[in-house]
């Protein structure tokens, strides 16, 4: 009798364990402007910054090599990943003067009436407030990043340290206080490594005065390529403030970190103003500079990635938390003699995306799939066990997470910018990719070219293909998918006409820019505040 219970509970215990897990938990981590040459798990040769804890989510789980944005600004992807629908349709195109319609279906709607707890914590930057949400602390407009101003479920507060360290203990403080009756999706919404690319005061001189390699194309001369190409306001040669080469103090450090920055930046700033350089000796100092800020910056990051994992594992969180590790979108690290993103070039149309989900996505696996931050709300929706809603238009990348890549899985995806003039004259376009080909049309206000990019032969992406006659049928191909791709995401031509949004979630004002203007005429005076 004895040993019969005993065999009875050894197969009920070996059941249990076998049992299914409860309704996993997701926890989404999101930056602005991280590119994934930041990141060391996707072995840039330039090998800017070590991050070991953004790289344990990738050992632990998926390096997606090819996760596109449709859009590539950071108000409008974040609009794409609450609705999973284009701009076009879900309204917020642009940073200079949409505003999110939160009356719209969104996902963590959706999530919370199926019994899910939401919270977001950080940067939102829609310019309405979050909806959808158990608690939001949100940074006001883009945020600051020492002492940061935050509203807290509508009430303003202030905090003093890092935005970064801030945003990960309130999340921190979050999943402790949370309703922990029921699964939660908490999204930790970093401000950094956006412009200004201001350190933490810890990480200043963390390179050792390093000289980082330079990207092959720092002095891209455009040759042969459309007007819209050359003609911007986004180049480390033209467009660098004093504000981003940290030759001027923030005003808001305390006397304390002020101190520390000035220790800092002020001698080698004397050393920069008696060099009284020009040309390429001071877009090469500027790049330096650039590149010591921006990597403090991910450092700090990095950091709030391993805090937050280590607080998982001691909470016996992490076996059934989905961990997803992204950005709005790619950023330029120089390439092309960019700072910022916009472009359907491949450094900011492209964004890290790493994936953990112990038991389902496999460990230490890469993969090639074209999967965009527009499948996020399906693929979280997939991940909670509801049904995703049929005016979605991305897919869940739950198959590929289990690796089990659906045959018709896409082959061409469509992209589409309308930011223009302000704030960096990059002219509004669109565009089909594949896995080897990029057919762009730059439509407005003074330009109407076509740039094919073949990113096997040419992987830097400074040469245009469009008139060589081997590509005709090439072309040809690709308008036609074009095409259909416009009629699939239901985008009519021209975009619609933009209206002023609402300026009282911001902390700065916001650029007028008004319309897209005629003949190259912009509508009003742009403020960087709205990248």
């Amino acid at each position: 009798m004895i040993a019969r219970l005993l065999t009875l509970l050894m197969l009920f215990t070996s059941l249990a364990s076998a049992a299914p897990k409860g309704t996993p938990n997701i926890l989404f981590i999101f930056c602005d402007d991280l590119a994934s040459q930041a990141i060391s798990a996707y072995g840039e040769k330039r090998k800017l910054v070590e991050t070991p804890a953004m790289d344990r989510i990738a050992k632990e789980g998926i390096r997606f090599d090819r996760c596109l944005v449709t859009n590539s600004i950071c108000g409008p992807m974040r609009a794409v990943i609450q609705t999973g629908k284009y701009s076009h349709l879900n309204g917020f195109y642009n940073n200079s003067n949409s505003t999110f319609d939160s009356s719209q279906q969104t996902f963590p709607k959706l999530l919370q009436k199926a019994g899910y707890t939401n919270a977001i914590i950080g940067k939102w930057h829609l310019m309405t407030d979050p909806v959808g949400y158990d608690y939001w602390q949100v940074l006001p407009g883009q945020g600051a990043y020492y002492n940061p101003p935050m509203i807290d479920n509508g009430k303003p507060v202030k905090h003093e340290g890092y935005v970064t360290d801030v945003v990960t203990d309130l999340s921190i403080d979050w999943l402790n206080k949370r309703d922990k009756t029921k699964p939660f999706m908490l999204m930790m919404q970093h401000k950094a490594p956006h412009r200004e690319w201001e350190p933490p005061i810890r990480h200043l001189g963390h390179d050792k005065d390093r000289v980082y390699d330079e990207p092959e194309t720092l002095f891209d001369t455009f040759e042969g390529r459309s007007k819209a190409v050359s003609d911007h306001d986004m180049g480390i040669d033209r467009t660098f403030t004093e504000r981003d080469a940290k030759l001027v103090t923030p005003g808001n450090l305390t006397p304390e970190q002020r101190k520390a920055w000035d220790a800092y930046y002020e001698p080698r700033n004397a050393k920069f103003r008696e060099a009284n350089l020009s040309g390429k000796d001071l877009v090469k100092w500027r790049y330096q500079r650039y590149m010591h800020d921006y990597t403090a910056c991910v450092k700090a990051v990095d950091e709030s990635v391993q805090k937050v994992l280590d607080y998982l594992d001691k909470e016996g969180l992490a076996e059934n938390t989905l961990v997803i590790l992204s950005s709005d979108q790619g950023f330029y690290l120089g390439e092309h003699g960019w700072f910022d993103k916009r472009w359907i070039f491949e450094e900011s149309l492209s964004t890290p995306f790493l994936v953990r989900w112990p038991g389902v996505a496999k460990a230490g696996t890469t993969d090639k799939h074209i999967v965009s931050l527009l499948d996020l709300a399906q693929t979280f929706l997939d991940v909670a066990g509801q049904p995703q809603p049929a005016d979605m238009q991305g897919r869940s990348l739950v198959p590929l997470f289990k690796g089990e890549a659906p045959a018709d899985w896409r082959k061409s995806f469509y992209y589409h910018y309308y930011e223009f003039p302000v704030p960096h004259r990059v002219r509004p376009h669109y565009g089909v990719i594949t896995d080897r080909y990029k057919l762009v049309h730059y439509y407005a206000p003074d330009v109407d070219d076509w740039d094919l990019l073949d990113r096997e032969k040419d992987p830097l992406e400074v040469k245009n293909f469009y008139a060589d006659p081997a590509y005709a049928d090439t072309v040809k191909e690709l308008k036609a998918e074009l095409t259909k791709l416009q009629t699939d995401v239901k985008e009519t031509l021209p975009p619609p006409r933009f209206t002023h949004g609402n300026k009282a979630f911001d902390n700065e004002p916001q650029p007028k820019a008004g319309d897209i203007p005629k003949k190259g005429k912009g509508k009003g005076k742009g403020k960087k505040k709205a990248e």
